[in-house]
């Protein structure tokens, strides 16, 4: 179950990762450049915006485990002690594949300044 999550982001940057391949083949036939420069502005935003809603996601995840978990405790509300366990490994195991990204896209990062220099 651990690599639901991690592969769903990794179809997502596939997914992305094609929608670039193809647009600058599209634009082929009139200004490069000025193709090439919106797709990069369109993709910046797609990616900041898919980063963005994963964050939330998540975000979201541990938020509502730290409720649930706050209403067992304090005996509010009808919540059984498997749905705040549930809750919370769901939560952990979003945080996990997130924190997994993010290694990824530091050491792609790390690796893309190597070459640079």
């Amino acid at each position: 179950m651990q690599i639901d999550p991690m592969q769903s982001v990794l179809a997502q940057m596939r997914s992305l990762a094609a929608q670039a391949a193809a647009r600058p083949a599209d634009a082929a036939g009139g200004n490069a450049a000025a193709a090439l420069g919106a797709t990069a502005a369109t993709q910046q935003t797609d990616f900041a915006a898919t980063l963005k809603s994963a964050l939330d996601g998540v975000n979201g995840e541990l938020q509502q485990a730290n409720a649930l978990q706050q209403q067992f405790v304090s005996g509010t509300g009808d919540v059984s002690l498997s749905d705040v366990m549930l809750a919370s490994q769901k939560a952990s195991l979003s945080f996990q594949a997130a924190l997994q990204v993010r290694n990824k896209l530091v050491s792609a990062y790390q690796d893309i300044m190597n070459i640079q220099a």
